[in-house]
């Protein structure tokens, strides 16, 4: 069998024929839709967080690893004044650091970080329209959460999927953007492959801080391995199946046929879901829970007198606090999210911002509470999050609800409106006419007139302060 025989069988060649055939074909009208939703989540994601003084950290780091003036602009600056590599690390991060960034039950990642960022890095530079920045992300969507399938649950529980994974989705949709044929793409996500990294051990050693970086260096290195596959450095062909690649090193466990197998299936873009709190992903089931008996009983935390939260044990390997001792480890603790929540009947951004971590009323309701691991649970994972919250009250019944579907994912979906207050709820110093041009802007995607319209948006699109 000859070299390109062989490389023709290979599921990853499998793969990107795939990312050329889905881009050959109309965008229909609800992959428009949902791209419009993808990007709005993004920069909420990102004004965010603009302000905190983690995004300072990034801004200056990302100048301080990649110096130099560019077209591209970052969260919280004056103007576009960054490369496109600085402001693919700088803004992955900054997008990454709310815990409100999309996600995805089955890949176990943020797919928006790794597949919008490395795209608007590079929109003014390559002059991108907006028909190929969509085609970018769309790709960029479909190869993280493929891999990250594929990857499953063994995996996630050691590696953050989005830096490893999430590498490779950067450098498909970067290489998308800077319009690769189907070879040097081949290469492209060969060598971003072998970059790919993201251990979880700093959640074990409360390291918490330095998450961000996860998705900041998988987007740089997506983007740094689609510029070496343009100048005509090789890439591993079989990068995600072969006896040394991903698959086999880092514990992949998932269906092997997520690489390459149901072609016809809709864009995996469909199947992202967008988060409703903010807080890990792990703890949705039961603060969606909480809040239904909150609405149906109209309890608060005065009338608990214990609480019961059983949950799939995976949860806990990613977000297992105990009470946390800092900010950035607020979004990780069940026992503080739901207390908040019991507390105030919801849970904002401030509250993970600058969590009241010594309110003794929280910590009395929190040393209430029991969280139990289940393992029946585990068994539903990743396609389900089961949890079932029972609470006592201080008048002896017994409330309990069970949920394994979250709001927002694919099964109940934002409406745009929802969606954009969404966006006023997690963002309170944006304005109406910030908010109404952001708007405005994510959502001519979903009209085929404006395909041939540049895509590079105005740096007061980033929150410019």
């Amino acid at each position: 069998m000859t070299t390109a025989s062989a490389n023709a069988t290979l599921p990853e060649s499998t793969l990107v024929a795939h990312l050329f055939d889905q881009a050959a074909q109309p965008l229909r009208a609800v992959t428009r839709a949902r791209l419009a939703q993808a990007l709005l989540d993004w920069f909420t994601a990102g004004w965010s967080a603009r302000d905190l003084p983690a995004a300072a950290t990034l801004r200056g780091l990302g100048q301080t690893l990649m110096p130099g003036a560019g077209q591209a602009a970052l969260f919280g600056t004056n103007a576009a004044c960054a490369t496109p590599l600085a402001a693919g690390f700088v803004n992955a991060g900054i997008t990454h650091l709310r815990e409100i960034d999309d996600a995805h039950r089955a890949a176990m990642l943020h797919p928006g970080v790794v597949a919008i960022t490395p795209v608007l890095a590079l929109a003014s530079s390559l002059r991108l329209t907006r028909e190929r920045a969509a085609r970018a992300i769309v790709a960029g969507y479909e190869v993280a959460l493929r891999l990250g399938e594929a990857l499953g649950a063994r995996h996630a529980g050691q590696f953050h999927a989005t830096a490893t994974a999430g590498t490779v989705g950067a450098a498909a949709a970067a290489g998308m953007a800077m319009g690769l044929d189907a070879p040097r793409l081949h290469h492209a996500l060969g060598i971003a492959a072998t970059q790919a990294a993201g251990l979880w051990q700093l959640v074990d050693d409360d390291a918490h801080e330095s998450k961000s970086l996860h998705p900041a260096f998988a987007v740089r290195n997506g983007m740094t391995a689609a510029y070496a596959a343009q100048v005509g450095l090789p890439g591993a062909r079989a990068f995600f199946t072969g006896r040394r690649g991903m698959y086999a090193a880092l514990a992949g466990e998932g269906p092997l046929t997520s690489v390459d197998g149901g072609l016809d299936a809709p864009e995996r873009l469909h199947t992202a879901s967008i988060k409703a709190w903010p807080a890990c992903a792990m703890l949705f089931t039961p603060l969606d829970a909480t809040r239904a008996l909150i609405e149906e009983h109209a309890i608060s935390a005065a009338d608990v007198q214990s609480m019961k939260i059983e949950i799939f044990p995976h949860a806990l390997k990613i977000a297992g606090v105990q009470w946390p001792v800092k900010p950035a480890e607020a979004s990780f603790c069940l026992r503080y999210v739901l207390a908040v929540l019991l507390q105030k009947g919801a849970l904002g951004i401030a509250d993970t911002e600058a969590p009241d971590i010594d309110n003794p009323t929280l910590r009395a309701l929190a040393a209430r509470m029991w969280v139990l691991p289940k393992n029946e649970f585990q068994e539903a994972f990743p396609q389900r999050r089961p949890s079932r919250v029972t609470i006592t009250l201080h008048d002896g019944r017994q409330l309990a609800a069970y949920r394994e579907l979250r709001r927002g994912d694919p099964e109940d979906p934002y409406t745009w409106a929802g969606l954009q207050q969404r966006m006023r709820t997690f963002v309170p110093a944006m304005n109406d006419a910030q908010a109404a041009a952001l708007g405005a802007w994510c959502e001519r995607f979903t009209d085929a007139a404006q395909d041939a319209a540049p895509f590079a948006p105005a740096s007061a699109l980033f929150g410019a302060t």
